[in-house]
């Protein structure tokens, strides 16, 4: 491509003019200046020789520009690119940095995905694998140990935040760019501020440009698409016009922060308890880590109950997200009030019970064996004893807004959802907003592509506005009303109504109004339809709170 970009100018600067007699030999691109690290033998071969093929294809077309034979080189292999693990080798070590070189990596995973890497004059471009951090083998959790060092949530890294590390160490001080093709989870979640913050604080770099979430459809994936981002970073000393690309627009930014935003600088970190006291505590659901002897299914329950139908009193309800969407509950034995006569009458709670215990006891998780001593509870009981809103924490990408709910307390939240006890229908209003819903696409992780919301780091973190009367009423009658539709459909799960193709209008529109009444109390209505915008200035808030 470099080649034929310097064909292209070469025209411009010969015209038609036939050119006779000795010439010194115009081509100024060459293989030469090109250096590579690959780490399966097969693909160094295979970039040699491609690269050699391209030299001799562009040299024909010169010479047809030109209007003169140019020598060719013999068929040779250059030991500019190497076999080698890119994370292990210092790069520095296989060429010398200056604006005149052009340097191409590529790295390969061992499931032999071929990743090409480029480094053009002052420009370090690479495609490194793809592998999540839960993901990895030890053979590269120790790569990214000898990258990162032994730093909090370095394990909630995906494998390409070494190759940032990496070129960020390299490059600072320099006027060298470099840019990464990166799994687009680098970019939200818990492990943006382990990657970034030493990259900007410690290294000096900045974000010159941000390609946002594209998918990458290929054979290579076995028909998987994977979900990818494109990231420049360059010494924060070297002036630049930064860009943002999403889908087809272009926008031009003052600063581009580790989220993809026109923003200030940030990093969300996990909390405990929200930033700001007055807003409403958030938390897991209950957790029974039971081996699967206290959960139930419809159909064990329904037998259950048919040989003892006395323990109808300790079965409930409970739901995971998916049971939540498809209005599918499970059930499950909630003995907080069981006796130890009525267990040990009961063969069946008595044998789920012991084997509880055993399951617990075999744990290698010194807590879990600590509650083998209360086998026929679950080891977290964060159920209210009121009505309560139900947050799912994975949700499909394809839905505009998170289904949520209210459920009532004989209904048990199963962790890791999330529930908040004390909200009301104003809690409500905001969070199902498309003000929250913007915030949490930009901050949630991923699982795969799908939607996976936190009360840590999403809701936590998320700057509530203090709204007056007037707009708290207004809220509140909106979000009354998106109930209300739901209503007038019993049959339909909240999959079927959140479903972008088959959502009722009528829910559409009270949702629309629900999102102009939390905009108007933030004061956003003007940019209501910009999601980036709306991100960027929750940001400026969020800055702002952890400020004071």
């Amino acid at each position: 491509s470099l080649r034929r970009l310097e064909n292209e100018i070469l025209k411009e600067l010969l015209g038609s003019q036939i050119t006779l007699g000795e010439l010194d030999n115009p081509v100024k691109v060459s293989i030469n200046q090109f250096f590579g690290i690959e780490i399966n033998n097969f693909a160094v071969t295979v970039a040699q020789t491609a690269l050699w093929i391209a030299e001799l294809k562009m040299k024909r077309e010169t010479e047809a520009i030109v209007h003169k034979n140019l020598e060719l080189f013999p068929l040779k292999t250059y030991p500019n690119i190497i076999q080698a693990n890119a994370l292990k080798i210092d790069w520095a070590s296989i060429f010398t940095i200056s604006n005149e070189q052009l340097v191409m990596s590529n790295d390969d995973d061992e499931n032999s995905i071929t990743h090409c890497s480029l480094l053009i004059p002052n420009y370090i471009v690479s495609n490194p694998p793809f592998v999540g951090a839960s993901m990895m083998n030890q053979a590269q959790k120790s790569d990214a140990v000898s990258i990162f060092g032994k730093i909090k949530l370095s394990n909630s890294i995906d494998y390409v935040g070494s190759w940032y590390h990496k070129a960020a160490k390299l490059i600072q001080g320099t006027n060298i760019r470099a840019a990464f093709v990166s799994t687009n989870s680098i970019t939200q979640g818990e492990q943006v501020t382990p990657l970034w913050q030493k990259i900007f604080d410690e290294y000096g770099m900045q974000i010159i440009f941000g390609r946002r979430t594209f998918k990458w459809d290929s054979e290579s994936f076995q028909k998987a698409a994977i979900h990818c981002v494109v990231i420049g970073i360059a010494d924060k000393s070297v002036a630049f016009d930064k860009k943002i690309f999403d889908g087809e627009k272009i926008y031009s930014a003052k600063n581009i922060n580790p989220y993809l935003v026109d923003a200030p600088t940030i990093f969300i970190e996990s909390r405990a308890k929200h930033i700001q006291p007055f807003v409403p505590r958030m938390t897991n659901g209950s957790q029974a880590t039971d081996g699967g002897n206290l959960i139930l299914s419809a159909d064990e329950a329904k037998k259950i109950l048919q040989r003892e139908p006395s323990l109808e009193k300790f079965i409930f309800a409970c739901f995971s997200g998916k049971d939540f969407l498809y209005g599918k509950p499970r059930y499950c034995f909630w003995l907080e009030n069981a006796t130890p006569d009525e267990i040990r009458r009961s063969k069946e709670l008595y044998r789920r019970v012991s084997a509880v215990r055993d399951f617990r006891l075999a744990s290698s998780a010194v807590q879990t064996r600590k509650f083998a001593e209360t086998p026929h509870l679950f080891i977290a009981n964060r159920q209210p004893t009121t009505n309560y809103l139900f947050i799912p924490q994975v949700s499909s990408e394809r839905r505009r807004y998170i289904p949520m709910g209210f459920l009532s307390p004989e209904n048990i939240c199963l962790d890791p959802n999330f529930i908040v006890p004390s909200a009301q229908i104003y809690e409500f209003g905001i969070i199902t907003s498309s003000i929250h819903m913007s915030w949490m696409r930009a901050v949630a992780g991923r699982l795969k592509s799908d939607y996976r919301y936190s009360g840590s780091v999403v809701y936590n973190n998320f700057a509530w506005i203090e709204a007056n009367k007037d707009q708290k009423s207004l809220i509140e009658a909106s979000a009354a009303e998106i109930l209300s539709v739901r209503a007038k459909y019993p049959r339909a799960t909240l999959a079927d109504l959140y479903d972008e193709l088959t959502m009722p209008p009528d829910l559409r529109q009270a949702h629309r109004k629900n999102d102009l009444a939390v905009a108007r109390a933030y004061g956003f209505e003007e940019i209501l339809s910009d999601e980036a915008k709306i991100v960027a200035e929750l940001m400026k808030r969020y800055e702002s709170l952890t400020n004071e």
